[in-house]
């Protein structure tokens, strides 16, 4: 993280008042600005490949699940965007160099009976790596905002999860989502 200018500091606590070591008692520390960072790029790579799926996918089933990461992942990177700028931690404009590899990967399949195969995995294996992440969070994170963004986050990640796992697409009894998606 970047050290600010003592005057910084001083104008901050004289604006403050009394709330002040509240407010830096609350400032991301490098696991939490990591994380924020990370599960931003996450929702931009999930992003694109539903958008992907929506337009390269052959079966329904990946479609609508391809739709589904676009509207949750949405609006779980908007409370991410949001919580971020709050917090002074400057996110990435694009998805990871690896995450662009992947997604290049399977859109090279596109057009071939192989293309919903290698979705799916792909997005389990990222579902995986993003609860993992999320799971992290919850244990070791020390700002408590941004862990309570991964506690509201879980949940719609281990949905997505149950619909991609054994990289079959499971789309029934998932269209309703949960509120938090909505």
């Amino acid at each position: 993280m970047r050290k600010r200018p003592v005057a910084a500091a001083v104008a901050a606590v004289a604006l403050c008042g009394t709330a002040a070591p509240q407010a830096f008692a609350q400032r991301p520390a490098g696991q939490d600005e990591t994380f924020l960072i990370q599960v931003h790029q996450g929702n931009l790579a999930e992003i694109a490949a539903g958008q992907d799926a929506g337009r390269h996918a052959n079966s329904e089933c990946v479609k609508q699940v391809g739709a589904v990461l676009v509207r949750d992942h949405t609006k779980l990177d908007a409370d991410v965007k949001t919580l971020a700028d709050k917090l002074k931690v400057r996110l990435p404009a694009t998805p990871s160099a690896e995450q662009k590899k992947q997604l290049a990967a399977v859109q090279a399949k596109a057009g071939t009976s192989a293309y919903d195969t290698a979705w799916l995995k792909a997005q389990e294996a990222g579902h995986r790596q993003a609860l993992a992440l999320i799971d992290q969070e919850i244990k070791a994170g020390k700002n408590s905002q941004v862990v309570a963004a991964a506690r509201n986050a879980r949940p719609v990640v281990a949905m997505h999860l149950d619909m991609v796992s054994g990289g079959t697409c499971h789309m029934a009894g998932h269209s309703g989502m949960s509120s938090q998606t909505q």
